[in-house]
């Protein structure tokens, strides 16, 4: 079906979900760890991002999320980021519905001004006290220290050295006003979604009329079933990404592109991604300044 038919869809729609996944964030320059480049200091991200990895060498942990978060610190939200902000604003003002489930762990999408939103894997912003076996030990809460050690600056460069001599001591990592070690917030390999998160996402999935999915390659679950559990309960599934998915064959829409390039438009809302796009520049011209 063509654009002038997803824009009526939207148009009609009384309840959006969309789900975002690390192609949206690559454009404003965060990491896919995908392909060919996908490895920091030789190791798959995969094998860093567990409990069994941050009790073996929790300070190889710390800095390759120590660094993520300095790479994230100096990315901005890009058109993408602003077009689904932009999207969800036009929704509420004719009383319709928004969910936004976002696979990133940036909190570019808060930034760009999106309010509800679902994060499922976490953010490498929250921080946590590590339990027994590295589990989250409590509730997670937000710290945007960079570095959240002293011991942590000018460590965590991809080039950087990952022998297990070049460890931090364990006393020198992240802790809390106790004392007790942190660890990050994120949901890590192995580990499940916090249950009040994935049922914000399934229940706004079963309730939708409109499913718009934007740069996630559709392999992760659950996320990955999401567009096929909203097209079996009647709902119209638009996918927006480079090359096609496992959910491709379900969509009624396939758009190929970045997704800068291509939601601005499709949502039909050029001007406000351009004006913020202005400010943003506006505001990092300033801060350069001061």
């Amino acid at each position: 079906m063509s654009l002038a038919q997803f824009q009526a869809a939207l148009a009609a729609a009384k309840s959006v979900v969309v789900l975002t996944g690390a192609g949206v964030s690559a454009e404003s320059g965060i990491p896919t760890f995908r392909g060919a480049d996908g490895l920091w200091r030789n190791f798959d991200p995969g094998e860093l991002a567990t409990q069994q990895a941050f009790l073996r060498r929790p300070s190889l942990v710390w800095e390759f999320y120590s660094w993520r978060r300095e790479v994230a610190a100096a990315c901005r939200p890009n058109c993408a980021h602003h077009a689904i902000a932009a999207l969800e604003r036009r929704l509420a003002a004719r009383h319709a519905s928004f969910t936004l489930v976002t696979q990133n762990v940036d909190r570019l999408h808060q930034e760009a001004g999106s309010n509800n939103v679902v994060e499922l894997h976490g953010s490498i912003w929250d921080v946590c006290v590590a339990g027994r076996g590295a589990r989250k030990a409590g509730p997670c809460w937000e710290d945007r220290c960079q570095p959240l050690a002293p011991s942590l600056a000018g460590r965590g460069a991809p080039d950087g050295d990952a022998s297990p001599a070049a460890d931090l001591p364990l006393e020198q990592l992240p802790r809390d006003a106790s004392g007790r070690l942190l660890r990050p917030g994120v949901v890590w390999f192995g580990e499940a979604l916090d249950p009040a998160v994935l049922k914000a996402a399934e229940e706004a999935t079963a309730s939708c009329d409109l499913f718009i999915t934007a740069g996630t390659s559709a392999v992760v679950y659950p996320a990955a079933g999401f567009a096929e559990a909203a097209a079996e309960r009647g709902a119209a599934v638009a996918e927006f990404n480079l090359e096609p998915t496992p959910a491709t064959d379900l969509c009624h829409w396939q758009f190929r592109g970045k997704a800068g390039d291509l939601l601005p438009a499709a949502f039909r809302v050029e001007a406000e991604v351009a004006g913020a796009m202005q400010a943003q520049l506006q505001q990092q011209a300033t801060m350069q300044s001061g």
